[in-house]
C-alpha cells in the first residue's frame, strides 16, 4: 500500500495524528566538515493550528521548509504526514502527496506571467487531481476567497505585489490542502500589502486551515498561535 493509499484510508482509531510531524529529523549536507543544516528536531503541527517558524538568514529555515514540503528528505529521523511515514515513498508518490495535501506560498510568487490570474489557479487544480467538471468553479471560488474576482482575466505582470501574493494564496488553497506552507510570504511586499496578506492568513486559519509560516520577521511570526525559533539548525519552541 502506498503513502497516498494510507492517507486516503479511514482511520479506525479515535486518535487524530498531527498533520505534519518530525521525529528526530535531521539534515546534514556532505562537506569537510559536513554541514548540519538541521540538527535532530521534533515538531508536531496538528489540524487547525497556526505555527510560525522564525529565524535569521542561514538559520536552517529553507532546509526545514524543504523537508516539510517533501522537497527533500531527512538524513536521519522521520517525517510523517497525517501519521504516515514518508521515508520510503518514491519521488512520484511524494510529488502526488505534495500536490494533493500541501499548499505552498513563496516570497517570489512563482506565477506564470503569460497566463491570466484564473489560468494560474486552474493549473493547480489539474496537478492536484481536482475533477475536470469542478476545476473552473473551484478556481473562481478560491479567487473570490482572496478578493480577486475583479482580476480573473488580468495577467500577473499588471497586478500589484499584494494582488500577486493573494493569487498565489488562491492557487495554494484551491486543492483544499491539509496544510499551507508559506515561505517568507511578505518578503516582497510593502507594509500595507503585508498587512492584507496576514489578515487573509488569519481568516484562513479561522476557517480551519492548518498554517505553517516561515519568516525572519518577528512581527509576522507573532500573528501565529504557536511560535518556534530556528538558530544554526536548532529548533526550539517559544513561549
Amino acid at each position: 500500500m502506498t503513502v497516498l493509499d494510507l492517507l486516503g484510508a479511514d482511520d479506525a482509531t479515535d486518535v487524530v495524528p498531527p498533520v505534519v510531524e518530525l521525529r528526530a529529523a535531521a539534515r546534514q549536507f556532505p562537506g569537510d566538515p559536513p554541514v548540519n543544516a538541521l540538527h535532530p528536531a521534533d515538531l508536531q503541527v496538528c489540524a487547525g493550528e497556526y505555527l510560525s517558524v522564525v529565524g535569521p538568514s542561514g538559520s536552517g529555515k529553507s532546509t526545514l521548509l524543504n523537508l516539510l514540503g517533501l522537497l527533500d528528505r531527512p538524513s536521519s529521523g522521520e517525517y510523517l504526514v497525517d501519521g504516515i511515514p514518508t521515508a520510503q515513498a518514491g519521488e512520484r508518490e511524494r510529488a502526488a502527496v505534495r500536490a494533493q495535501h500541501i499548499g505552498f506560498v513563496f516570497q517570489a510568487f512563482h506565477l506564470l506571467p503569460h497566463r491570466t490570474v484564473l489560468e494560474n489557479v486552474l493549473l493547480a487544480t489539474i496537478y492536484s487531481g481536482v475533477p475536470r467538471t469542478e476545476r473552473r468553479d473551484r478556481a473562481a471560488e478560491a479567487l473570490d476567497r482572496v478578493g480577486l474576482t475583479h482580476r480573473l482575466d488580468f495577467r500577473p505582470t499588471v497586478l500589484s505585489g499584494g494582488e500577486r501574493q493573494r493569487t498565489a494564496v488562491a492557487r495554494a488553497v484551491v486543492s483544499q490542502p491539509r496544510v499551507l506552507l508559506a515561505d517568507e510570504p511578505t518578503g516582497n511586499l510593502d507594509s500595507e500589502s503585508s498587512a492584507a496578506v496576514l489578515e487573509l492568513f488569519d481568516e484562513l486559519h479561522a476557517d480551519g486551515l492548518t498554517l505553517l509560516v516561515i519568516t525572519h520577521e518577528d512581527d509576522v511570526s507573532a500573528r501565529a498561535q504557536r511560535r518556534v525559533r530556528i538558530t544554526d539548525g536548532h529548533l526550539r519552541e517559544l513561549a
